[in-house]
């Protein structure tokens, strides 16, 4: 498909921002162990003649029929991510803050490398998060992507929204990861690894391989690449302040990071040497979201080390 052909879009409420190339940050190779479905690569099943090779047209066709059609969850649904969501049953539902809290939940679906997607529903209102590896590294919301939207959902379920965790195949998840608010021009390469959105429905690619169709779709052609290993969201400031603050090395601080002192040596008994890196990265004016970025660490891992690190007078608030 020719770069220059970029089709006229209607003008409609959920049209996006214009397509562009794009950058870096949506690379579309990746060196993930993916397999694609073992019935992509299946010949015949031996019920053929020995001695029959189909032609190029049978061929196609035959491989046509093996590829899956996933039906979409949210049929209809406004945000990008939500209408390119597959069907699948949840594998928790019904869950809401009286009885799970969700931080915790989160904590277990990370600590389980969890493939899927959430869904917290109030009322009339949505929001929707897809873990990858049991990070949260894509949400949308209705007028929100990103982490507002990952915010957008904790406020809902704090108000009382159901929750439901909605199982997929990791090549399904790191296909979907490359949504977020905007589509991009389509160029289909040999390693291109996304979502490919047409009026006349999706094409989900992994490794320049179709994986599956959907009958989802935009009002213009454009393609979601998804990233070379998701990044996981933060939580914006206003849920998650600590996360965004500098700290401050006190001189205890100092001497746990000192490895010929007795307070590094119970330091790093109690904390392992992740919190050695942790305190350093502190000590190096990163704030706790960046440190977490820069490490692929899990935020809420995060917090019970900077309240012991207060609390044992380690670091100070900058």
């Amino acid at each position: 498909m020719s770069d220059d052909l970029r089709p006229a879009r209607p003008d409609t409420d959920d049209a996006a921002p214009p397509l562009s190339d794009p950058g870096a940050e949506h690379a579309a190779a990746h060196d993930l162990p993916l397999e694609l479905d073992a019935e992509l690569s299946a010949g015949y099943d031996g019920n053929h003649e020995a001695d029959y090779e189909p032609g190029p047209l049978e061929a196609g066709e035959e491989l046509a029929e093996l590829i899956p059609e996933l039906g979409p969850m949210f049929p209809g649904a406004a945000p990008f991510l939500a209408r390119f969501l597959p069907y699948s049953p949840p594998a928790h539902a019904g869950l809401n803050q009286n009885f799970c809290d969700l931080h915790a939940f989160l904590k277990y679906l990370h600590e389980h490398s969890w493939y899927g997607y959430l869904h917290a529903l109030l009322g009339d209102q949505s929001a929707y998060v897809l873990l990858f590896e049991g990070r949260t590294v894509t949400a949308a919301a209705a007028s929100a992507t990103g982490e507002q939207a990952l915010g957008e959902l904790l406020n809902l379920y704090e108000q009382g929204a159901s929750l439901s965790a909605h199982p997929l195949s990791p090549h399904y998840a790191h296909v979907l990861s490359g949504i977020g608010s905007r589509a991009w021009k389509f160029n289909l390469t040999e390693d291109f690894t996304g979502l490919h959105a047409r009026p006349t429905g999706a094409i989900f690619y992994v490794r320049g391989e179709i994986v599956a169709t959907m009958p989802a779709t935009l009002p213009y052609e454009g393609a979601f690449p998804a990233p070379l290993r998701p990044q996981t969201l933060i939580l914006p400031r206003s849920l998650a302040g600590w996360a965004h603050h500098h700290y401050a090395l006190t001189l205890r601080g100092k001497d746990a990071l000192n490895a010929i002192t007795g307070v590094h040596q119970n330091f790093r008994l109690q904390h392992g040497q992740g919190g050695l890196y942790f305190l350093r990265s502190l000590g190096e004016n990163l704030t706790p979201a960046e440190y977490a970025m820069r490490s692929d660490v899990a935020l809420h891992d995060l917090e019970p080390m900077i309240q012991d690190f207060l609390k044992t007078g380690c670091i100070k608030e900058g």
